[in-house]
């Protein structure tokens, strides 16, 4: 049985597809091993977002091929998509599968791979991506208690730092039935967690139905728990969707909306479709509506442009709204995206004095965030063990507790009680039996739409 290193790069949704090439290969004869371990072949799934993202890239398949010098090495994913000549250039690359062939990747890896090592790599590629609805075969292969389920693809968007809609093509959904298949074969392998994912969910549309209206039908599926919506452009967000958040039973009270820049100006720059004011408006509303909901964002660092007072705007609205938490991204010159015409650029020492700064607020706003729930009880989904018996979950609003308990709690919800929040953990102690026994469950065959 030949041997695969699975290796992601990047976004939410690579790893959701990953996850289902996984599946497939499995499927045919291949035995999944860790990264790091010697393989037989390595599939690369890369990210182009930064140019960090693609130095990863570069390291993965150095570090494998010094282990595993005769491993087949594929590489697949934006990367493969938007730096083909850059990956030409690495020696022991053997296949480059742009997006447009990389869910095809297990019909061609079996007979290729047989071939043994190339002195020039097999290029499967095209400039265009399909834009029609898609299915997606195969089923998310994950040892993890939440399961990444792909909703859509590609985006129309075109901010000028962003070179997504040159990897990953127009936007464009998954079709109704089959998210529906993924989503009920995902719960029958004991998954009770599944977070929708895609480039810009928001523009889900399929035979009629919406982000909404998807996610009222996979609430009808028995033995789900919850569903959680990841990054969500600010424009594409229902109002239907906020009722629903706040009054159903499965629906994650958590929205992860990307902001970027506080600034007028700069938000112009990146050809982002709000304003600062119209932004601040939705969060407070959305704050308003959902009890104890859970709002996240994106902030990036040294855009063209940036100077002390656009930051010191972006600095005062992360500080002023009501944040948990942010990601923060240092600007990277993406090739043939509209930014990088533009002049004033910022030094990397600035950005990198700017980025500790929010990091920090961060850390804060998390923390306070956490605190409002000390002595209150929450629903923690539990997903892993630390030292020393410490157990840790999520609850549907994204805080990360951690309890003490000798009896294994994988992939249950149990009731605990905050009592103290200690390195970006909130601590509790169990109130409650767990609602389901230890372990993936093995559903009975649910009856499917």
């Amino acid at each position: 049985m030949k041997k695969v290193v699975f290796h992601t790069i990047g976004c939410r949704l690579n790893q959701a597809e990953t996850a289902v090439l996984v599946d497939r290969l499995k499927r045919v004869g291949y035995e999944a091993v860790e990264f790091g371990q010697p393989t037989d072949v390595l599939v690369l799934n890369t990210c182009s977002v930064t140019g960090e993202a693609e130095a990863d890239c570069r390291y993965a398949i150095r570090r494998t091929l010094r282990r595993s010098p005769h491993a087949f090495v594929a590489v697949t994913g934006c990367y493969a998509q938007t730096g083909v000549q850059a990956l030409r250039g690495i020696p022991g690359v053997d296949l480059i599968l742009g997006n447009q062939y990389k869910m095809k990747l297990p019909d061609y890896l079996p007979s290729l791979s047989f071939q043994g090592k190339r002195s020039e790599p097999v290029l499967l590629h095209s400039r265009t991506i399909d834009r029609e609805d898609f299915v997606q075969e195969g089923v998310g292969d994950y040892g993890t208690t939440r399961a990444n389920l792909k909703i859509q693809d590609g985006c129309n968007f075109m901010c000028s730092f962003c070179l997504i809609p040159f990897a990953r093509g127009r936007e464009r959904s998954r079709c109704l039935d089959d998210v529906l298949r993924e989503g009920y074969e995902l719960v029958e392998r004991g998954h009770r967690e599944l977070v929708l994912t895609g480039v810009n969910i928001g523009r889900f549309a399929n035979g009629g139905v919406g982000i909404t209206e998807l996610v009222q039908r996979l609430e009808e599926i028995p033995g789900l728990d919850r569903i959680r919506i990841s990054s969500i452009e600010p424009t594409t967000i229902p109002e239907e969707l906020l009722d629903l958040m706040g009054s159903s039973k499965k629906l994650c009270r958590f929205l992860h909306v990307p902001l970027q820049s506080g600034d007028d100006g700069i938000l112009q720059a990146m050809n982002r479709r709000y304003t600062v004011r119209e932004y601040t408006d939705w969060v407070e509303r959305m704050v308003t509506r959902i009890p104890d909901l859970c709002v996240g964002t994106d902030l990036m660092v040294g855009f063209p442009g940036e100077g002390p007072q656009q930051f010191d705007n972006t600095f005062s609205v992360a500080r002023d709204l009501p944040f948990a938490y942010f990601h923060i991204f240092s600007y990277s010159p993406r090739p043939g995206t509209a930014a990088t015409r533009l002049e004033q650029r910022i030094s990397p020492p600035i950005i990198k004095a700017r980025n500790r700064r929010l990091a920090e607020l961060s850390r804060t706003k998390r923390l306070g965030f956490y605190q409002r729930f000390v002595d209150r009880p929450v629903s923690v989904l539990f997903e892993t063990k630390g030292p020393e018996d410490l157990w840790t979950g999520l609850t549907d609003n994204f805080i990360r507790v951690g309890v003490t308990a000798p009896r294994d709690l994988t992939n249950q919800i149990c009731q605990a009680n905050i009592t103290g929040v200690m390195d970006g953990l909130a601590i509790g102690q169990l109130t409650a039996q767990p609602s389901h026994p230890a372990g993936k469950r093995t559903l009975p065959m649910l009856e499917r739409p």
